[in-house]
């Protein structure tokens, strides 16, 4: 029996524990090291007074039908005369058969997905759209010239040299400038011109104006294959009934269940290497040091504090400097439970409670530091104690560890984030019931100082022949769940088969075309 050590519990560590425990594997005995006291990663829900958080906002829709296969089997997909069809009168449930979440826990909900610009003080769609209330709030003149700027495009590429020159060449000056300029600078701390475009590669991919056009005709004219849908411009997508984290936490009892071991709150500080092989892993366990020998190494912590943990044989100075300089954005979530909101619904949508539709809003406000709201009732209802009296918001900001907003005392960065929420005459402040901060470190790996040799750190990776870099960190990438799984898919296919060679794993989310790139 090989051992098996999985550095990580979020989504990439999970899916690849499972892969390799699945059909009472006896082959293999899995473990898996977790520093916190949850598992999930970034995809965990925080359960806070009653209600729950989801951490980013996690659409469980993929291209890949291996991994929707993946999470249907977990958790079954809604049924007819569920809780949202009854609540909001539909004609129609969305899905014939099934479990009805009234009577069931563990299920997926199919969600509308609705999400929003918020500019100007008024609402866009996003992406962009061709309806006549976006002409409307963006005026005459500007329309004009965003119109022209665009038709520019089409005779004058820039070359994609940074993630500037990747927006405009999709969208035209104007609109970058508009709808991407200075909200991407407020989540990076970046301009998007020091960027590199790769970023926009991995997570913009073939959204542009000339996509937003042809799903528009293609809704005008009727034709509903969704083989050419941009991930962006999917209407639908499914939910885990309590949250992202409930189908992680389901996971992680099948691991266990199947012989595995997730062991919590072990913290790996240093990684033992030696003739290019993975020897140990050194933890902080309540304060003590243990070491945990394997045969085979499976990380999804961050890039930077993999290399940097490295001890025995000396690291190349080159592949330390470039670890060292590899940079990372931290996060910051506000739940904020109100009353009611200010915002009224104007669309045709039906919600709970008559509020915006919206699973969350891009907020493009300049005067404010806030990125996003989600709006956690339409994610779920069952995310929220009482969902048809009170509404429960979650603030987003970026941040980096030590800076003054992560400095903050929980009530300051509350107080701070509330301000401006109503400043934007989102909510009242006296209609606020409760709030709750969760804090995120290197929740987002960035594509700018040493990112740019990127490249050879991972070639020197790669020469660790029982080491499988995965997921988001794991690879210093900005992948989506499904991507995060795929990576762990694609090792546990190597491991299996004793392949060295990582390739495969280092190309999922870098081909234009990849499987949330079209619609299923």
């Amino acid at each position: 029996m090989k051992k098996v050590i999985i550095i990580g519990a979020g989504p990439a560590g999970l899916t690849a524990g499972y892969e390799l425990l699945k059909d009472k594997n006896e082959e293999y005995e899995v473990v898996i090291l977790e520093e916190s006291q949850d598992v999930g990663g970034i995809s965990k829900t925080v359960r806070y007074n009653g209600n729950r958080m989801d951490i980013g906002g996690h659409r469980f829709f993929s291209k890949d039908k291996e991994v929707m296969d993946f999470w249907e089997k977990l958790m079954p997909i809604q049924g007819k005369n569920s809780f949202d069809d009854q609540i909001l009168g539909r004609e129609k449930p969305l899905v014939d058969g099934g479990p009805d979440p009234e009577k069931e826990d563990k299920v997926m909900l199919l969600r509308t997905r609705v999400s929003r610009i918020y500019c100007f003080k008024k609402f866009f769609d996003y992406p962009i759209s061709l309806k006549l209330q976006t002409f409307t709030n963006m005026g005459f003149v500007r329309t004009v010239k965003s119109g022209f700027s665009y038709l520019k495009t089409i005779f004058v590429k820039k070359p994609e040299d940074s993630l500037e020159n990747f927006y405009i060449n999709r969208f035209g000056k104007v609109l970058y400038s508009m709808f991407f300029e200075k909200y991407t600078e407020k989540l990076w701390g970046r301009h998007p011109r020091e960027i590199s475009a790769d970023w926009g590669a991995q997570r913009v991919k073939g959204l542009s104006i000339k996509a937003v056009l042809k799903d528009a005709f293609s809704k005008i004219f009727g034709k509903k294959d969704n083989k050419e849908v941009e991930t962006s411009l999917i209407q639908q997508f499914w939910y885990p009934k309590f949250g992202p984290g409930q189908l992680w936490e389901t996971l992680a009892d099948k691991i266990v269940e199947d012989g595995g071991k997730i062991q919590k709150g072990y913290c790996v500080k240093n990684i033992n290497i030696k003739d290019n092989r993975i020897q140990s892993v050194e933890c902080l366990v309540d304060g003590k040091t243990e070491v945990i020998e394997g045969d085979i190494f499976i990380s999804t912590m961050p890039v930077r504090d993999l290399v940097t943990g490295f001890k025995g044989d000396e690291v190349p100075t080159e592949m330390l400097d470039i670890a060292k300089g590899l940079p990372y954005i931290d996060f910051q979530t506000v739940g904020v439970l109100v009353n009611k909101m200010k915002l009224e619904n104007k669309t045709k949508m039906k919600t709970l409670g008559n509020i915006v539709p919206d699973c969350w809003v891009y907020v493009q406000e300049p005067a404010v530091e806030m990125l996003r709201f989600q709006i956690f009732n339409n994610w779920s209802p069952y995310l929220v104690k009482d969902a048809e009296h009170t509404v429960w918001l979650g603030l987003e900001y970026t941040c980096h560890e030590g800076d003054k907003f992560w400095e903050m005392s929980d009530k300051e960065f509350s107080d701070f984030a509330i301000n401006e929420l109503v400043s934007m005459d989102i909510i009242d402040r006296e209609d606020v019931l409760d709030c709750h901060r969760e804090r995120i470190k290197k929740a987002y790996p960035a594509y700018f100082d040493t990112y740019k040799y990127i490249d050879k750190l991972t070639g020197y990776l790669d020469n660790f022949a029982n080491l499988f870099c995965i997921g988001r960190n794991g690879q210093h990438r900005y992948n989506n769940m499904d991507h995060s799984m795929a990576t762990a898919f694609e090792a546990v296919k190597n491991i299996k088969a004793g392949i060295d060679t990582k390739d495969n794993i280092w190309n999922v989310n870098t081909e234009k075309e990849y499987h949330e790139e079209k619609a299923k």
